[in-house]
């Protein structure tokens, strides 16, 4: 029986979706579901959504709780991990409220900018942590890492763990090919794709339809007005940023336009309230969906443990067709983030990267891109700079780093100081002290 691991499963509607796929998934349909999670409460959701699956869907599955990771881990052949450390609060919400007194405003902060690096450091320790557990319970396991920021947790990973078997997995990707298909008019299956660079900076560098270059299109449609349309998936999020970004820069971004706003220095400008309405930009967007999670719960959680069966669906996620290749050697492509060996050589050796990946009993192999316009490489360095950065300060336990890499971050510095910098990093490592290392608390930072 194969098991599969779920940490953070207390990310009830995210573990929904991949036990869900699972249970559709033959070679998966009758794993054992290792559920683990901090929070009790969540917990038994989760568990009860899963036994609610399992029911409705039929199969043979087994599903047992855990708040003990390493009892979670032993003898996995798949570990999923989906966790926010810290939480929306305090965390999140020092992470958006702090840089607001600097005049810095943030949309989503969990990839870049001072609030990734916030989350990265509170973060990689526990992926660490996670793996070590793994090295000595489950060595041969695969790690399908779901957490942001996914480029550096990837990057750390792969840095005191170099022989751990990883994969950071994200679903920019596909959601990017369903909003372009849905601005298209076009059926998101017939789209033929090619993507590459860096996770949620990455670039649509060929785009067809029956052999048409869609590109042409697009850029007709936003000079016309007509394009973007509403947005498939976020109704608050117009998709003006990604857009514009591809008027000039010639390429569309996979991550959303509230994403992209914050990882460039081009769009959220202190007193530019002009672009914010023009663009649409969703500032606080990231609370914004956590206060509406936070206040559905409680309702979501009494139907959700009722003792109903539920509808179980395929979702998009590559994470159960991704275990379903290395089960049964049938091969299968996902956009997979990995450590650069060489398979972007245009980006530095050793930085996260994402690429199209074979998936079968060999593993996750990334497949080699070589033609990354430099425009797209400039941008996606501009992002390494600042992962990099955070990385070294992780792994050399060395404050000085975190400072560094909240100077390079693209958005902080167009509107910030060397010194203002500075102290808004000091303040964000005051207030996340309990959730940090020892080496970066405010004692030993300052």
């Amino acid at each position: 029986m194969t098991k599969i691991t779920f940490i953070g499963a207390g990310s009830t509607i995210f573990m929904q979706n991949i036990v869900g796929d699972a249970l559709l998934t033959p070679s998966l349909a009758d794993s054992h579901f290792a559920l683990m999670d901090i929070d009790s409460q969540r917990l038994a959701a989760s568990e009860a959504v899963a036994r609610a699956m399992i029911r409705s869907v039929g199969t043979a599955a087994t599903v047992s709780t855990h708040t003990d990771r390493r009892a979670a881990l032993d003898g996995a052949d798949f570990v999923i991990t989906a966790f926010q450390i810290g939480g929306y609060k305090p965390c999140t919400v020092a992470d958006f409220e702090i840089p607001k007194q600097y005049g810095l405003r943030q949309t989503i902060a969990d990839t870049l900018g001072v609030g990734g690096i916030m989350r990265g450091l509170r973060t990689v320790p526990v992926l660490w942590d996670v793996a070590q557990d793994m090295m000595q319970v489950c060595p041969n396991a695969m790690l399908l890492q779901y957490v942001n920021p996914m480029a550096i947790n990837t990057w750390a990973l792969s840095e005191c763990f170099p022989t751990l078997n990883h994969v950071g997995l994200c679903h920019s990707v596909q959601n990017t090919v369903a909003e372009l298909a849905h601005d298209l008019d076009l059926p998101k299956d017939g789209l033929r794709y090619k993507v590459a660079g860096v996770n949620h900076v990455a670039f649509f560098l060929r785009l067809e339809h029956e052999g048409r270059d869609l590109y042409p299109a697009l850029r007709q449609g936003y000079a016309s007005g007509r394009l973007p349309k509403p947005p498939l998936l976020m109704p608050r999020c117009p998709n003006k940023v990604r857009y514009e970004v591809m008027d000039h820069l010639g390429f569309f971004c996979t991550e959303s336009s509230e994403h992209l706003s914050e990882y460039v220095p081009w769009f959220i400008k202190d007193g530019r309230q002009d672009l914010i309405d023009e663009f649409s930009i969703p500032l606080d967007e990231y609370p914004t969906r956590c206060e509406e999670q936070v206040a559905n719960w409680k309702e979501q959680a009494k139907t959700l443990m009722d003792g109903r069966n539920i509808e179980v669906s395929r979702s998009h996620e590559f994470a159960a067709d991704l275990m379903n290749a290395m089960i049964t050697d049938a091969p299968y492509v996902a956009y997979g983030n990995l450590p650069n060996t060489g398979q972007i050589p245009q980006l530095p050796l050793g930085a996260a990267v994402e690429t199209p990946c074979l998936v079968d009993a060999n593993g996750v192999q990334p497949s080699v891109v070589t033609d990354i316009p430099p425009q797209l490489v400039a941008l996606m360095r501009t992002q390494i700079n600042v992962q990099e950065l955070t990385v070294r300060a992780l792994t050399e336990r060395n404050p000085e780093y975190i400072y560094h890499a909240a100077m390079m971050d693209p958005h902080t510095a167009a509107e910030l100081d060397l010194r203002q910098i500075r102290s808004l990093v000091s303040d964000l490592l005051i207030a996340h002290a309990d959730w940090l290392p020892d080496w970066c608390r405010p004692s030993r930072a300052a």
